[in-house]
């Protein structure tokens, strides 16, 4: 199955959703990054989350940038997403090992106690930037406090990232749910039933559900509206030139060691791990384009 984002309404548009499935976009990360199974997931999560936010935005031009900085062993995850679900990402420490948790991967331990910032650029003079404390570190839940906290909009988020044996990925997806400001009581309360009943997104996406079956069983009784799909994928938008300008960037002395030195260097791109190869040649002619 491609990767692919659901938006939908219900409730006579009480109710906005989101629903993906995203096995494609983090294997790709895990192969890029060749992240331990525990990194794997908790990037995974928030890659999802990252698309689905990414899809929110109106704009060709909006990006968002997710970023969670905890005091744990993976050292931090930064996701970015367009308003075309393209998504990439990495996270600060990609071989952390950590021990099963109540029998599933320990990303509340690996990602420890720290802050969730949300950044969108949308072209205006200063991006807007919303931060909250992580609330328990599983990146979901963490999501849900920032909706309600930072953007005052009551939401439910639900991710999941479900590993094979061999460490690949089986399954990885999500939903946000988002209530509109005149949502009624009955139609919350319907709703929370509803949820009540989804014990994990992963169960689901397991059992082969497609986003849209996985909003059907959310919605049941509410009038579930499908308004259109997204294909997501990981993309990064990376090339020599665009590297040369963060080689640039380190300044003129330093680089001038580099090419007394007299080797080739390589720089690699954090969001997709590629590596770009400069010669002593192209390191002078950085040097002479910025002056």
């Amino acid at each position: 199955m491609e990767d692919y984002i659901v938006r939908a309404t219900a409730a006579d548009s009480q109710i906005r959703a989101f629903a993906a499935t995203t096995r494609q976009v983090v294997e790709t990360a895990r192969v890029r990054h060749n992240t331990s199974p525990v990194a794997t997931a908790a990037l995974g999560r928030l890659l999802t989350a990252g698309a689905m936010m990414g899809s929110m935005m109106k704009n060709d031009t909006d990006i968002l940038t997710l970023q969670i900085r905890g005091n744990g062993p993976i050292e931090g995850i930064t996701v970015t997403a367009d308003s075309h679900a393209n998504v990439k990402g990495y996270v600060g420490n990609p071989d952390v090992m950590l021990p099963p948790r109540n029998g599933k991967l320990d990303v509340g331990g690996a990602v420890g106690v720290g802050l969730l910032t949300v950044i969108k650029d949308m072209g205006l003079k200063e991006p807007y930037s919303g931060q909250t404390i992580l609330v328990s570190s599983e990146i979901a839940e963490d999501l849900t406090y920032y909706f309600a906290n930072s953007e005052q909009v009551p939401s439910s988020v639900g991710l999941g990232v479900l590993m094979e044996k061999d460490n690949t990925v089986r399954c990885a997806g999500g939903f946000i749910i988002q209530m509109m400001p005149f949502a009624k009581e009955q139609t919350i309360c319907r709703l929370e039933e509803n949820l009540k009943k989804v014990s994990s997104v992963t169960s689901l996406l397991n059992q082969g559900y497609t986003p849209e079956q996985l909003l059907e069983v959310l919605f049941e009784g509410l009038g579930l509206e499908v308004t259109d799909t997204v294909p997501a994928q990981f993309c990064c938008n990376c090339s020599k030139e665009r590297v040369e300008h963060a080689v640039a960037s380190i300044g003129r002395k330093e680089i001038q060691e580099m090419i007394q030195d007299g080797e080739d260097i390589e720089v690699k791109c954090h969001f997709c791990n590629t590596a770009y190869r400069y010669t002593v040649e192209e390191l002078r002619e950085i040097i002479k384009r910025s002056k």
